[in-house]
């Protein structure tokens, strides 16, 4: 049963844990959206396309940015209480160290067993997603419906088509059409012609009405055929998704497997969470300040903090990954690194703080 303080401190904790997040994220999306912008008008993906890309992206990057969130949020929000006296009231009132954590542990559960779902799940659901839309838009841009007034080629510029307008009916008029086949030229052109196919990898293009010129380039003799219709199939080389990163296996993949690389993304998958609950541990002692000391005072201190443990994953992610000495014992014992400095930080307090407060009042 939470307390009247429990729900106070959670609430201006949740608070600015949102405040936080959403402004690290606000920032995130900004970059992400002139990336997938100028991604998106070098292939010509439509604008849902877009949107989609830009959500998934985002999804990927909430596990780097959830953790750094909630740990400054607890740091900003215990911060400001610190600052304002509401700390030194609630330890006068007996509110001890175990009394503020109980709140912010709540949060920090739901936190974590979201981004365990995310980290596990959501991300390489998402990443696979993302890589199955790119590809079938740039297909699309690629191989979609012929348009007038325009050249395109097909298969390596072996095929070039043009048509002059298109009719109601959506048939195209004026069509011109050069295929080489070896050192062989044949050029068509034709009164009308449609496409069928379009959007897949085999098409085929039939032409009405027109007439067909074969020959080689520099050579006298050509062939001249007058048809009523003719079709030309073309075989659209195939837009595959890029080699499978590592990141976008399923977990279930990756559990038990020998291959180093599969175990250090294993690591990282883990450590997501697990960061998250490591940092809470640290954030509360850390955001302690000293009387009239500023309200931001130890963010600095935070940041650097958060510098070093961020650092320290991913170098010990790259030794497991390269199958070196360092990443021997795994990534647990860099996670025991900031809980030690909490605890250190803690026991500081409660055994040297009343003798400094006692110091204090006699100097004074």
């Amino acid at each position: 049963m939470l307390t009247r303080l429990d729900r106070y401190l959670l609430r201006e904790v949740t608070l600015t844990f949102i405040a936080v997040t959403g402004v690290l994220l606000l920032i995130l999306l900004s970059n992400q959206l002139a990336r997938v912008l100028g991604q998106a008008v070098q292939s010509g993906f439509p604008g849902s396309v877009v949107l989609a890309l830009i959500g998934l992206t985002t999804l990927q990057q909430l596990t780097v940015l959830v953790p750094i969130g909630l740990y400054l949020g607890i740091v900003l929000a215990l911060g400001r209480l610190y600052h304002e006296s509401e700390m030194t009231a609630m330890a006068a009132c007996g509110i001890g160290t175990a009394s503020i954590y109980r709140p912010v542990a709540l949060l920090t559960v739901l936190v974590v067993a979201a981004l365990a779902v995310l980290s596990f799940r959501v991300v390489p659901a998402a990443g696979v997603r993302a890589q199955q839309i790119r590809v079938d838009a740039l297909r699309s841009a690629q191989f979609g419906s012929l348009e007038a007034g325009r050249f395109r080629s097909f298969a390596g510029g072996d095929i070039v088509f043009y048509a002059e307008r298109v009719s109601p009916n959506g048939q195209l008029q004026g069509v011109f059409v050069q295929r080489r086949v070896g050192d062989r030229v044949e050029i068509a052109v034709a009164e009308r012609a449609e496409q069928r196919g379009a959007g897949q990898a085999e098409q085929l293009f039939v032409l009405h009405d027109g007439r067909r010129y074969e020959g080689v380039p520099g050579e006298p003799e050509w062939r001249v055929v007058t048809f009523k219709e003719h079709g030309i199939p073309v075989r659209l080389p195939e837009v595959k998704a890029k080699a499978a990163k590592l990141w976008l296996k399923p977990t279930s993949a990756l559990f038990g497997s020998r291959d180093a690389a599969d175990r250090s993304e294993l690591a990282w998958r883990t450590a997501v969470p697990v960061m998250a609950l490591a940092l809470m541990l640290l954030a509360v002692p850390l955001s302690k300040l000293r009387p009239r000391q500023g309200r931001f005072a130890r963010v600095g201190i935070a940041v650097l903090a958060y510098f070093i443990y961020s650092n320290l994953v991913a170098a010990v992610r790259v030794w497991i990954e390269k199958d070196s000495p360092g990443g021997a014992l795994g990534m647990w014992w860099v996670h025991l690194v900031p809980v030690v400095v909490a605890a250190l930080l803690i026991w500081r307090d409660e055994r040297f703080g009343p003798l400094l407060r006692r110091a204090r009042k006699s100097g004074g």
